[in-house]
């Protein structure tokens, strides 16, 4: 039995599995960074151990490490949740040879499909579908200019790890060397092993998985499949379980080739078996040796808690026979701290308050049959209110996960949810999930890997919420510097003398600078551009306004010169610019400014070189992802100020690009 259990993990699968642990009646050791010292996952385990150093090389990558807490936290038993060392076997040897019990397959087991390129010709030979594939190792010369055998357009990958990262799209001879070397880059810096290799890109596929599940005695269960097409960037962004776009043959077909799977390399625990489905085309893209960061849907459809049933597995547990039914439709999305009208850009600062609305105490759905009646929802977080996002690990803050008896009740309950969440201090990407849980195309199950790549949702966000939502923070602001006067015996702050003369308001928000003139006369708030709005009353947190005879309520927080504004419109999030701006400082013209705080990882010219329109100048590596920042304009490098290693703010001038005439 187990007794005590090292989480090798940080963030919301931490957090997971520590909840499982507590119900169990199973001790918990958490392991944390020096950025992490605050965060959720440390301070709710019943003991915690340091790991010195912020980089995940440093810290959650070192196997060595991670085995010596749980030796120094007498732990007997380690979990290694997703990504990290999850897949690594050489930590999951290390980890058996301490005498601990390990939570998850054999390390033969891990190996076979921890190298992508191998685990495709396994499969092969086992009578599974796969794609055919050309693979370059680490310490091998780039790529070459025109391989024999390539077709393109190709996705260049990662042989090891899995996430998105080490992930290009090559649509011509002359981008395969660059995407190759970049590949390389990526996945040694996530998974220590740089050995990538091409495929055939599936254009508009859908990237269907089929949950598994194995005992020690022989028993393979299939829990259904997921639909995990909704990408961006091939990073996962919804998932749902029935998938909306496979038949009953075709999910025969899926499972059948899981437990070949499976059973190819004696699978033991929870594990993943990953395909692109486009047509009648069936392939197999990788098994996934661990658990999957979207295992919650499966556990609400079936009733399950997948982490209890891999620790029984661990201690020699048999499955029953056959898994229980599934019941009812459950969607998941990821909510990432970034950008989607940036390029998905990461974000980081301090999450000032993080609310969902709804979310039920079960951590699993209930009896598969008991759905029938109604809807839950689910969230799994990483973070709370107060935690500081830094740059050191991937964006996302936590999945949200609605289940009831149909999809469509199902997505319209888990949007409504999004919508009333309160989420203040960074951006995310939390107006463009809600966007895809409504869109027409995605209720109708129109779901593969383009999706996103057709719709640009991002358009539509901040939208006609934000003007009005400015004027409800403007009158928040006047109402809480009228208090403010109150107190201090003064006249209120926006106190004109001539009436006529409108107080004048400025904001940065999601489309630009807002700027609000309104004054308050006998008959009521007067705005410009609001003809048909009328305030009900505004007090510094809420400020209600009738607009065209309807009446809305809008909660206004404020953080310094941040506000949110929350309403049932959506939420918009506005910085308060001064009345009197300071003077800019001025940047040389050609400036590249750092878009985030990161690392740089890569300088790829030298002071005085003539550089062409979009040639990469740099790379800064943050949130475990590359940004390539490149020339804006022909001309020479006439500074440079930065090298590699080099920890550079948001803002921070990296170089000058002097345009030539």
């Amino acid at each position: 039995m187990i007794t005590r259990l090292l989480v090798a993990n940080r963030g919301e699968i931490a957090r997971r599995v520590l909840r499982t642990c507590r119900d169990l009646g199973v001790e918990t050791v958490a392991v944390y960074s020096d950025a992490d010292a605050s965060s959720p996952h440390a301070a709710e385990a019943d003991h915690a151990v340091r790991l010195p150093g912020d980089r995940p090389a440093d810290t959650y990558l070192d196997a060595a490490a991670i085995v010596a807490a749980a030796r120094a936290a007498g732990a007997d038993a380690v979990h290694p949740g997703y990504g990290f060392l999850s897949e690594n076997a050489a930590f999951a040897r290390a980890v058996l040879d301490a005498g601990l019990t390990w939570v998850g397959p054999s390390p033969a087991a891990i190996a076979a499909m921890g190298s992508k390129v191998e685990a495709k010709r396994l499969m092969a030979a086992a009578g599974v579908p796969v794609l055919a594939t050309i693979a370059w190792d680490a310490a091998g010369p780039a790529a070459p200019a025109s391989p024999d055998g390539l077709m393109f357009p190709v996705l260049v990958k990662a042989s090891a790890g899995g996430g998105g990262r080490g992930m290009r799209v090559v649509r011509d001879a002359a981008e395969l060397g660059p995407a190759v070397e970049t590949a390389r880059r990526e996945a040694l810096a996530a998974f220590g092993d740089g050995t990538v290799f091409a495929e055939p890109l599936l254009e508009d596929a859908r990237h269907v998985e089929v949950q598994v599940l194995a005992d020690a005695h022989g028993t393979v269960w299939t829990l259904g499949e997921r639909e995990c097409s909704i990408q961006r960037r091939h990073q996962k962004v919804l998932e749902e379980t029935p998938s909306p776009g496979v038949t009953a043959a075709t999910r025969e077909a899926l499972c059948r080739a899981a437990v070949r799977a499976a059973a190819a390399i004696g699978y033991v625990g929870a594990g993943t078996v990953e395909f692109l489905v486009k047509g009648d085309t069936v392939a197999f893209l990788e098994m996934n040796t661990r658990l999957q960061v979207e295992h919650p849907v499966t556990e609400c459809v079936f009733g399950l808690d997948l982490v209890r049933l891999q620790l029984e597995i661990a201690e020699g547990a048999r499955l029953p026979a056959e898994p229980p039914a599934p019941s009812g439709h459950a969607i998941e999305v990821r909510l990432y701290a970034e950008d989607p009208a940036l390029d998905w850009r990461p974000q980081n600062g301090t999450l000032h308050r993080f609310e969902v609305p709804g979310v039920d105490d079960r951590f699993g759905a209930p009896e598969p049959g008991a759905l029938r009646g109604g809807y839950g929802l689910r969230l799994d977080s990483g973070v709370e209110s107060g935690s500081e996002i830094g740059v050191h690990y991937d964006p996302m803050l936590a999945k949200v996960v609605a289940w009831g008896p149909d999809r469509a009740g199902t997505a319209r309950r888990l949007a409504s949810a999004l919508a009333r969440a309160r989420v203040h201090g960074v951006t995310t990407n939390r107006d463009l999930l809600v966007a895809v849980l409504r869109h027409p195309e995605f209720l109708a199950g129109g779901t593969d890997t383009g999706f996103l790549g057709r719709h640009d949702l991002t358009a539509e966000m901040g939208g006609p919420a934000a003007a009005v939502s400015a004027l409800a923070a403007a009158v928040a602001v006047a109402a809480a510097n009228r208090e403010a006067a109150t107190v201090l015996g003064g006249l209120p702050s926006g106190w004109r003398n001539v009436p006529s003369e409108p107080r004048r308001t400025a904001f940065q928000g999601p489309g630009g600078r807002v700027e609000v003139a309104y004054r308050f006369t006998r008959d009521g708030l007067v705005a410009e551009g609001f003809d048909g709005v009328r305030l009900v009353s505004g007090g510094p947190g809420e400020v209600v306004l009738e607009v065209d005879g309807v009446t809305r309520r809008f909660a206004v927080a404020r953080y310094g010169d941040l506000l949110h504004v929350d309403s049932p419109l959506g939420s918009v999030g506005l910085e308060l610019l001064p009345r009197l701006p300071e003077p800019v400082v001025a940047v040389a013209p050609g400036s590249l400014l750092a878009p985030m705080p990161g690392t740089v990882l890569r300088v790829d010219v030298t002071p005085g070189a003539a550089v062409a329109a979009g040639q990469p100048i740099l790379t800064l590596e943050a949130m475990k992802m590359e940004h390539q920042i490149s020339a804006p304009a022909a001309g020479v490098v006439s500074a440079l100020n930065v090298g590699p290693g080099r920890q550079v703010e948001a803002g921070a001038v990296l170089a000058v690009i002097e345009e030539q005439g």
